[in-house]
């Protein structure tokens, strides 16, 4: 019998190596998918987008827009102007414009710029990147310009990969030895983690072939971050109850079988939630966001497809000796611990609940202020953490040229009436020029000059106005209109997505706890963190980070990510709370109890899945830097402040109100109940 127990694991195992050599193929060509222009972030509905779609389709296609600066502090001489002329007419000589170059000089004659643009490259991004590169080789000056932004951009998040995934791996295997406290152990469910985002990127891609659904540098990034943390989480709580029953049950499979029975079911619940919240960015308008929801969920429901089956496997084929040198021996008892960290909190919650609830409730109240504190909008040209050419470039314009647009805004006309949308534009305020580019397919592009900086107060009220005087069936996009649609429609997708989150969640909740109460603190409680969260962020990122603005996206992501996450631990937590309570407990002593059996494993979680994220704050992208942030401090804060105080403290406040309407608010339940109605333990 023990035999054959033997063969169902290396049976998985073999499996699993199918599984691998099938998605090999498609988790190679992710890569080639992977898009991070801007019509891959924009809004799908935004003027910005239909203008992107619809230059694309114009003659020689989408545009590479190009600025050349040439600048001296004390002043360009005669010799910087010809050499600028020479090396202009070079990049003239060597690609197809869609207009020849002229030069613009600065009122002070510190700076000479010449607006390049090419359809050469059409929409192909490599070769864009080889367009910009080339005539940067080619001149002496600074090429900025959104075609250079986008290729600066583009090689950032091409960067990611390896550094992402190699510093993810060295955090959690170091966290994992600490954990473990063994030289083998720690790098089993390393590896399955591992195998997990190899098999989330097959799937990512076949889901992109099947659906279309969009893939970028910040969507794949953050998978990668999830199928470690959250997979990490999972191999710890099956783990620790794999351990407790080895020393209950002989043979290793017999003891995996019942931990699998224990901790399964609630690891099914919590990452089912979890790939529930992220599903609900489908509902965005934001493509980034809409894109990003199918691919966390996919991140996670790999992550729980492998540490429920590939790492069981692994484990019983290893046995007991994976432990060493703490084998759990069968029959033998755990050493005596001392009084544990979160016994010691509990016992506080529980001794005083309703000073220790409102202290922790004005606590996070206080942090939340610091929403006020954050920086405004997150400029293109700030993205970066370091400073690229093309945002040196575009300093420099900013300073040489206050009283002008050095960013053109593209409007989109039909032919028809393209000579009166021109007309209008040019009578427009705020618009310092306006020139007819090309035309096709019934469309007629306009370039316009705004007479203010780019992204500036004056440049956003002039393209509204734009907007508003041109109405329905002209479009107003460029990078600018870009920014400014993404502000937009973040706004409008946070008064959809956050009450569709936290329904979907409530309602997960109430069907899993059989209590309406229980449910509602823990989703207040998220919520709260999240505040917490992102007021610590205002308070840090000007300041402590040096950011000078914030991603219009931050506030969404970060509040599915924290809320489907923390519920994640709570489900954990009540599980256990409400199998005590089963087993005869009061609420109250049931809360401890479960915060003193589940403590440990939870934080360790907690402090794995904040460290996933923490990595992220190294990334050189501005957006995932804040991102990363704020949900590893909101990790962090529902762990050790929430989990243990809040949620405790309420419980013991409620009694057996926690678990209204359900039986259990009623009437203390006897503990000789049938095996079916036993809630699994949660750990």
């Amino acid at each position: 019998m023990e035999g054959r127990k033997r063969i169902v694991g290396w049976g998985v195992l073999a499996l699993w190596v199918i599984v691998i050599a099938l998605a090999a193929p498609l988790a190679g060509k992710l890569g080639d998918v992977q898009r991070d222009r801007a019509v891959d972030y924009l809004p799908a509905s935004a003027d910005s987008t239909q203008v992107a779609k619809i230059t694309e389709q114009l003659p020689g296609g989408d545009s590479t827009d190009l600025v050349l600066v040439y600048h001296r502090d004390g002043g360009l001489t005669a010799a910087d102007r010809a050499t600028a002329a020479r090396e202009v007419a070079e990049v003239a000589a060597g690609h197809p414009l869609t207009s020849p170059p002229r030069p613009v000089p600065s009122q002070d004659g510190t700076t000479l710029l010449y607006a390049v643009s090419s359809t050469e490259p059409g929409t192909d991004e490599v070769a864009r990147d080889a367009f910009v590169n080339d005539v940067r080789e080619k001149v002496s000056g600074e090429v900025g310009g959104p075609g250079a932004l986008a290729t600066d951009a583009s090689e950032v998040y091409g960067s990611l990969d390896g550094p992402l995934l190699y510093t993810t791996v060295a955090v959690v295997a170091v966290l994992l030895i600490v954990i473990y406290r063994s030289p083998f152990l720690w790098l089993v469910p390393l590896v399955v983690a591992g195998v997990a985002d190899f098999l989330s990127m097959a799937v990512t891609y076949a889901l992109h072939q099947g659906f279309d659904i969009s893939v970028s540098g910040q969507s794949t990034g953050v998978m990668t971050i999830l199928v470690f943390g959250a997979g990490t989480d999972y191999a710890l709580l099956l783990v620790s109850r794999y351990r407790e029953e080895l020393r209950r049950v002989p043979r290793p499979y017999d003891a995996m079988a019942a931990a699998l029975r224990g901790c399964g079911p609630a690891v099914l619940a919590s990452s089912g939630t979890v790939a529930l919240g992220m599903l609900c960015l489908l509902a965005a308008d934001m493509n980034s966001s809409r894109g990003m929801g199918p691919t966390a969920a996919v991140g996670v429901l790999c992550a729980l497809v492998a540490m429920l089956t590939l790492l069981p496997a692994l484990l019983v084929v290893l046995g007991r000796r994976v432990f060493w040198p703490l084998i759990p021996a069968y029959g033998s008892e755990p050493k005596a611990a001392r009084r544990s960290l979160f016994a010691a909190m509990g016992s506080s919650a529980g001794r005083r609940p309703l000073p220790v609830l409102l202290a922790g409730a004005a606590a996070l109240a206080a942090l939340a202020l610091g929403v006020l504190n954050l920086p405004g909008t997150l400029k293109q040209e700030d993205s970066f953490s370091s400073t690229p050419e093309s945002v040196a470039a575009m300093k420099t314009l900013a300073a040489a040229y206050p009283q002008l647009g050095t960013q053109p805004i593209t409007l989109i006309a039909p032919d028809g009436s393209s000579a009166e949308v021109l007309e209008r534009v040019r009578a427009t305020e705020g618009v310092a020029r306006a020139e007819r580019g090309r035309s096709g397919d019934g469309w007629t592009e306009i370039s316009v000059v705004a007479a203010s900086a780019p992204q500036s107060a004056g440049e956003t009220a002039t393209i509204r106005e734009l907007r508003s005087a041109l109405g329905e069936g002209v479009y107003v996009g460029g990078p600018s209109a870009e920014q400014l649609d993404m502000a937009d429609t973040s706004a409008g997708d946070q008064r959809i997505v956050i009450p569709l989150v936290l329904v979907v969640v409530l309602i997960v909740l109430i069907a899993l706890l059989r209590s309406l109460v229980a449910p509602l603190i823990l989703v207040a409680a998220v919520v709260a963190v999240w505040g917490a969260a992102l007021g610590i962020g205002g308070l840090v990122f000007e300041g402590l980070f040096g950011f000078e603005g914030t991603d219009t996206g931050l506030a969404l992501l970060s509040f599915v990510f924290l809320v489907a996450l923390g519920v994640d631990y709570g489900i954990f937590l009540m599980h256990r709370m409400r199998e005590e309570c089963l087993n005869g407990l009061e609420p109250g002593p049931a809360a401890l109890a479960a915060l003193r059996t589940t403590g440990g494993v939870i934080a360790s979680a907690g402090l794995v899945l904040a460290a996933t994220f923490a990595v992220l704050v190294n990334m050189p992208m501005v957006q995932l830097a804040e991102l990363g942030f704020v949900i590893a401090v909101g990790v962090l804060l529902d762990t050790f402040l929430v989990r243990t105080y809040l949620v405790t403290s309420a419980s013991v406040l409620l009694g057996r109100r926690v678990w209204w309407p359900g039986p259990l608010a009623k009437k203390p339940e006897s503990t000789a109940r049938s095996e079916s109605d036993r809630l699994p333990v949660g750990v």
